[in-house]
Order: structure tokens, then C-alpha cells, then sequence
């Protein structure tokens, strides 16, 4: 625990240290000393918290993101003897919900036992006394696990067509689907974390939203009971595994996948702002 700690708090040393030299850089030396650093502003904060994050996870997270690609390729072999013979619409919602449940497994469950074990351990309180903006942690944590899941995410896509024999040429649209609904799904993940009064609560939390995300949006909606749609509409991914399944197709209709990605889009916006607030609440307890 005191080396995860020590981690942390140089982690978030770094980070701050970076954002206010980027934040306050061309000032006046000679304007004398302050009893406080000045708090840096939120883009330079939020880049350096981004950075630090991302080479972390990349170091820490790659054997975990291949278990999360095996496991979608995995559940697309299992539902291609499920689901109808062809390109057809049940395998075009099995090669989306099976991509963005890569986004799932990262970006909302190992964020939720991230921001949970950070509170446990104590270093959310140290980066609380950094001057770094609350929104930057948040947004620069986040960020770096959505875009942790981009390789899985792509190669689970490219298999799925190859598997179902979809058209590989509407998959430029995970360009905007990883993005959205990353920042969806990690913003839920961050504040399922931080809103955990407990470590365990927060990875139980974190496992129980990746297993909704299976089960809604890897099955077919057509086969779904009603009460199970309503539940699987309230889902942020849902809208991202609508929009990628749509182009999969031979006819989208792009009215509707802008529509999809515009709400996803907001749902992302809602969540990491929900997100930011649960860090500030649990940096003041």
C-alpha cells in the first residue's frame, strides 16, 4: 500500500509540476514570492495530467487490455453459432457491442477501481493540496484510459467483420465512437469510483456496469424484452454501439447516427462533469 502511495503522490507531483510550468510560464521572476503556488490553468493541467496518466497505463494496463480483446473476440466467436447466418443485423450489433465493450472494460471498470483505490490509499488527498484544477484530473485521467482502448477496440472491430463477413469500410467511424463513448463510460467509471465509500464498492460498482455493458449491447435488441430495452437505453454505450452497428450496414441512415453520436456525446459531457463534482466532494471529506 505505501508503495502505491509513494506512486501516486510522485505521479501527481509530476503532473502538477508540468501543468504550472506550462500554466505560468513567461511570467515576471521578479515579482516575488508567494506562500502558495499559483493554481495552473485547466489545458496545460489537464495536458500534463493526460501525459503522466497515459504513460502509466501503458506500462501498467497493456496485459489487462489484451484480456479485455480477447474477451470480446471471444464472445463474437461464441455468438456467431447464436445469432443468423450473413451479415445481417444481429451480427452487426454483436461486432459493435463486442467493440465498444473493450471501451467498456477499461474506460468505466478499471477507471471505477482506479479512483477507488486512489481515495483508499490516500493520494486523492495529495492531489487535492497540488495546484491543479479538479476538471484536469478527471478529464486528463480519463482521456488516457479512453484512449488506452483505441488498439483493442480496432482489432476487435477489424476481426468481427472479417468473422461476419461485414464491410471493414464503415469502421472510420470508431474515430468518433471511441472518443464519446470513452469519455461516456469513463466519466461514469471515475464517478462510480469516487462516490464508493469503500475500495470494494468501487471495483464492485466498476464489474457490475462492464457486465451490464455485455449484456446490453453485445445481445441483439431484437430479442431483448421491453423492460430490458428501457434498461439498456439509459446505458451511455448503447448510443455508440448504435452508430458503429449503423454503418456496418449497406444503407445507414446518417440522420440517425448523428443523432446517436450527439447523445452519446452529451451523456459523455453529463458524466465527466458528474465525475469532476464527485472528485471535488471527495477531496473536501
Amino acid at each position: 500500500m505505501s508503495t502505491a502511495v509513494a506512486r501516486t503522490r510522485r505521479e501527481a507531483a509530476e503532473a502538477a509540476e508540468a501543468a504550472g510550468s506550462a500554466g505560468t510560464g513567461g511570467e515576471a521572476e521578479g515579482a516575488g514570492a508567494a506562500p502558495l503556488a499559483p493554481g495552473a490553468r485547466l489545458w496545460p493541467a489537464l495536458g500534463a495530467v493526460y501525459r503522466a496518466q497515459l504513460s502509466r497505463a501503458r506500462v501498467a494496463r497493456i496485459p489487462l487490455l489484451f484480456v479485455a480483446t480477447f474477451q470480446s473476440v471471444g464472445i463474437m466467436v461464441l455468438m456467431r453459432g447464436v445469432v443468423d447466418g450473413g451479415p445481417g443485423e444481429e451480427a452487426r450489433a454483436v461486432v459493435a457491442g463486442s467493440s465498444v465493450l473493450v471501451v467498456a472494460f477499461v474506460a468505466l471498470n478499471l477507471l471505477a477501481q482506479y479512483f477507488g483505490q486512489l481515495r483508499a490509499s490516500g493520494g486523492l488527498d495529495h492531489y487535492a493540496t497540488l495546484p491543479v484544477p479538479p476538471a484536469a484530473v478527471v478529464l486528463g485521467t480519463a482521456g488516457a484510459y479512453a484512449s488506452f482502448t483505441v488498439p483493442g477496440t480496432a482489432v476487435t472491430a477489424v476481426a468481427g467483420c472479417l468473422l461476419y463477413g461485414l464491410p471493414l469500410d464503415g469502421l472510420w467511424l470508431l474515430a468518433a465512437v471511441v472518443p464519446l463513448a470513452g469519455a461516456a463510460l469513463a466519466g461514469l467509471g471515475a464517478a462510480l469510483g469516487l462516490l464508493a465509500p469503500r475500495q470494494e464498492l468501487a471495483t464492485l460498482c466498476g464489474q457490475l456496469g462492464m457486465s451490464a455493458a455485455l449484456l446490453l449491447g453485445v445481445l441483439p435488441a431484437g430479442g431483448l424484452p421491453e423492460p430490458v430495452r428501457l434498461l439498456r437505453d439509459l446505458l451511455p454505450s448503447t448510443y455508440g454501439v448504435e452508430a458503429l452497428a449503423a454503418v456496418l450496414g449497406p444503407r445507414p441512415h446518417w440522420d440517425e447516427v448523428v443523432l446517436d453520436l450527439g447523445v452519446c456525446a452529451a451523456v459523455g459531457a453529463a458524466a465527466l462533469a458528474a465525475a469532476a463534482w464527485a472528485y471535488r466532494r471527495a477531496a473536501v471529506r
